[in-house]
């Protein structure tokens, strides 16, 4: 080839290449490891942007009235604030909490019990859940997104062509979601960031605790150059097991904005009883993973309670009193959890350490989802009754 036509070649990729969505350099706040992208999923902005449209589209569910984001709210910590367990379609219950998507990408196993490998497959969980998104059929979300204007020509322009499929959907919500990464807290700003200053005596004195006397170091650990705060294991501390034996507890229920009574288990007798959840044993049928649970990610842990897998924890400072007196004694308790003696101003130093891990984009991050606006216009007609096989 002469000089003159490889000069032409180069410049033709180099034409095609500006055409192209390259990948995206996923930006990493400090105290955050290397960001895991599958070789196959490069995040690409236009994957990004609309995999967010789909995470904020309430259309997405049977009866179009239920997003990701409502059970997922940006502005609460992308979880919910108000419930302990998720409420899904029309009102049905859902056992567990939703947990936040700040920082997904870093979860090896997906969902409390750890049944889903990849956040590509995860995204079809919740969407044909009967009791939460309650679509009939993969396809018919597939169809129903045809439809909608607001996709035309989306789906194509960020997968080579490639329209709405089971595929693409997952791909695109994935993208979405390995970009909500959130650190840079006063706490990374301190040890990682050189920032003496950064955390106050107390503070520093709740990260001495944690890291030492409380042991919450043991499934939350903190590494030289980044911590995750989550060992990505699954443990048992008890929770699940009194609520399987039905032993007696008591409950904070809200009555009002700000008002709150405690009641006993007798008092709740005529609502819906709680549904079995055995944990972890329900994915490997393994009794020694009886009642369960992933470790979550501790950071912006200050905005997404109520906490443990059935939010059954109000406050940061319920959750500290639970574990320094060593969860719930049964079978298969984990043999970290033991009781541990704090005194008061040690357990608000705990505490205090725990809200410093908050990271310093969390309203960027909210606002961007907000941003995404889908559209409000409801399909034509329903996908299962327009639907017409295009071959």
């Amino acid at each position: 080839m002469s000089l003159a036509g490889l000069a032409i070649l180069v410049a033709l990729v180099a034409l095609a290449a500006c055409g192209r969505d390259l990948p995206t350099a996923a930006v990493v706040p400090l105290g955050l490891p290397a960001l895991p992208v599958p070789p196959d999923a490069p995040l690409q902005k236009a994957r990004v942007d609309l995999g967010r449209t789909l995470f904020m589209d309430r259309r997405l569910s049977h009866n179009n009235t239920l997003s990701c984001a409502m059970c997922h709210v940006p502005e609460q910590g992308f979880t919910s604030n108000e419930l302990g367990t998720a409420i899904g379609l029309e009102g049905q219950t859902i056992r567990r909490n939703s947990p936040t998507i700040f920082n997904v990408a870093y979860v090896e196993q997906l969902f409390h019990d750890g049944r889903e490998f990849s956040l590509e497959n995860q995204a079809w969980g919740p969407l044909l859940a009967g009791n939460e998104m309650a679509n009939p059929s993969i396809g018919y979300v597939v169809e129903k997104i045809r439809t909608l204007p607001e996709y035309t020509g989306r789906f194509e322009a960020a997968f080579g062509g490639r329209g709405p499929d089971m595929m693409t959907i997952g791909l695109a919500l994935a993208a979405y979601q390995r970009t909500v990464n959130s650190a840079n807290s006063r706490f990374d700003r301190w040890r990682y960031g050189g920032e003496a200053n950064a955390l106050n005596a107390e503070e520093q004195a709740g990260f001495a605790l944690f890291v030492g006397k409380a042991g919450c170091v043991a499934c939350h650990p903190v590494g030289e150059k980044a911590a995750l705060f989550s060992d990505n294991r699954f443990h048992n501390t008890g929770i699940g097991y009194a609520n399987s034996m039905e032993l007696p507890r008591r409950h904070r229920v809200q009555l009002a904005p700000g008002e709150f009574v405690v009641v006993e288990d007798k008092a709740l007798d005529s609502f819906e009883k709680r549904q079995p959840d055995v944990g972890r044993y329900e994915v490997t049928l393994d009794p020694a993973d009886s009642w369960a649970y992933r470790t979550p990610i501790l950071r912006n842990v200050a905005l997404t309670g109520p906490y443990m897998h059935d939010g059954s924890l109000a406050t940061l400072e319920d959750v500290i009193e639970f574990y320094i007196r060593g969860g719930i004694d049964n079978p298969q308790k984990d043999p970290l959890l033991k009781p541990v003696g704090l005194a008061p101003g040690e357990k608000r130093s705990l505490a205090a350490f725990l809200r410093a891990l908050t990271g310093d984009n969390v309203a960027q991050l909210a606002a961007e989802a907000r941003a995404a606006a889908p559209g409000d216009a409801l399909p034509a007609k329903d996908p299962a009754s327009s639907y017409k096989r295009p071959y």
